[in-house]
């Protein structure tokens, strides 16, 4: 049996030490066991491990996991790449899944199956070798993850969460992408055979939600002429997206919770239920904890989407993303209007780098594209970049998102001179959903 390098094991426990050594010993070259994680980062300078299982707990009457995540940063700190895998007594997702996102590749509960343990921990020790190459050869992947911490600690919880039929809950400014991730997430998912469904709430009318989502029978009302199936229903088997969440009026909420909570709908003009079969994601750049509080979003349907919760990082976060991205951009609009590939001139990228892109990845796409339209160069220079500065715009001003977005707005209405149609085009949105926010924020 070919051997799997080193492992380190962290447990105070002599107990559980001495049973995983006789567990992997079979299976890995070398096993290393630690009963204090104090002298961890010492044997790390020493030692080059292929993975780390890690417990969460070590001072007696605090189960907390604070000390397994402290450790998990100095591990972090000091090998980046390296696996750590969790070992928790505490099945509780929200402590793995904070895990997961402050850089662990896996957890398993104590007490352990012991296939499962093993598994866990050949896997995580493999991955290291073939993560790079798997990920640069995915054909599905439409994201660019970049190098930001932040974005590669999102696409790991995301390689773990997308497996699942967990509802998950996209937050995140406008334009960072929260479509494209909700994509990638279904992309990798067992569902991936089917297409997901998408649904803007933000332009559906309140008249033709239930038709809209739930679907209606002939005759149901004036313009029905034959049955027609819903969102949900045209989604079974599949992913249902719900963008822009944060949109659905009060009243409309609990009808969206009751087909979430039985599983089934009922077609408008009908009585029978038809059980869905669904995945759901659903999509917001609003604070829905702070809309619940002011009661402006439901509480119980606010837990019922968001067993997972994923927040995008805006733009300017991830600063070494910016220029990766534009380069991504250019190759992509040369294809598309037939020129010779283009590059951007140093001044150009520090431009780029520099401003704060409030529309995020969106506005970057689009300001690329101006650039290759007019570029008559084989360099782009800086000088194709007029990018207003925005300065009424930052974080001080403007403490929450509805109120960077409601003024977004406002300026995109004055410079456009009231045309609606290009202040809808400029925000990348629908007349109808700028309609709506105009109507939310009393525009």
């Amino acid at each position: 049996m070919k051997k799997n390098g080193t492992i380190i094991v962290i447990d105070d426990n002599k107990g559980v030490l001495t049973a995983v050594q006789l567990l992997l010993k079979n299976h890995f070259a070398q096993v290393v066991t630690l009963s204090s994680p104090v002298s961890l980062p010492t044997l790390l300078q020493r030692e080059h491990p292929d993975v780390v299982l890690l417990d969460m707990n070590f001072t007696a009457g605090i189960n907390t996991g604070n000390e397994g995540l402290f450790w998990l940063h100095e591990i972090k700190k000091l090998r980046p790449t390296l696996p750590v895998v969790l070992f928790t007594a505490y099945a509780d997702i929200d402590l793995a899944v904070k895990g997961i996102k402050e850089g662990a590749t896996d957890f398993v509960v104590k007490p352990w199956d012991n296939q499962r343990l093993l598994d866990t921990l050949l896997e995580a020790a493999s991955r290291r070798t073939k993560k790079h190459a798997k990920q640069e050869n995915t054909p599905t992947s439409g994201m660019y993850w970049g190098e930001s911490s932040a974005m590669q600690q999102l696409r790991t919880l995301i390689g773990k969460v997308a497996k699942t039929d967990a509802n998950i809950l996209i937050t995140g400014e406008n334009g960072t992408g929260k479509e494209m991730l909700a994509r990638e997430i279904h992309a990798l998912s067992a569902r991936s055979q089917q297409e997901m469904i998408t649904v803007d709430m933000g332009s559906i009318t309140e008249s033709l939600f239930e038709s809209e989502l739930f679907g209606h029978v002939k005759g149901s009302f004036t313009d029905a002429h034959t049955d027609r199936i819903g969102k949900f229903e045209a989604a079974q088997g599949s992913t249902l997206f719900l963008d822009e969440i944060g949109n659905l009026p009060y009243h409309l909420q609990a009808k969206l919770l009751t087909v979430l909570q039985r599983r089934s709908v009922i077609r408008v003009g009908s009585n029978t239920p038809i059980p869905v079969d669904i995945r759901l994601i659903c999509a917001t750049n609003r604070n829905l904890t702070d809309m619940a509080s002011r009661e402006m979003f439901r509480e119980d349907l606010l837990y019922r989407i968001n067993t997972i919760h994923l927040e995008i990082p805006p733009l300017r976060n991830r600063c070494e993303d910016i220029v990766p991205l534009a380069e991504r951009f250019i190759a992509r609009f040369c294809r598309q209007y037939d020129k010779a590939c283009l590059t951007l001139s140093p001044a150009a990228c520090q431009r780029l780098t520099s401003h704060p892109w409030y529309g995020n990845i969106r506005e970057l796409e689009h300001a690329i594209e101006k650039a290759v339209i007019i570029s008559d160069n084989a360099v782009i220079p800086a000088e194709l970049f007029q990018l207003p500065r925005r300065s009424e715009m930052p974080e001080a001003a403007a403490s929450t998102l509805e109120e960077m977005e409601m003024k977004m707005i406002q300026r995109t209405l004055a410079q456009c001179e009231g045309n609606l149609s290009a202040v809808a085009a400029q925000l990348g949105i629908t007349r109808q959903t700028l309609y709506n926010k105009m109507k939310k924020f009393g525009l």
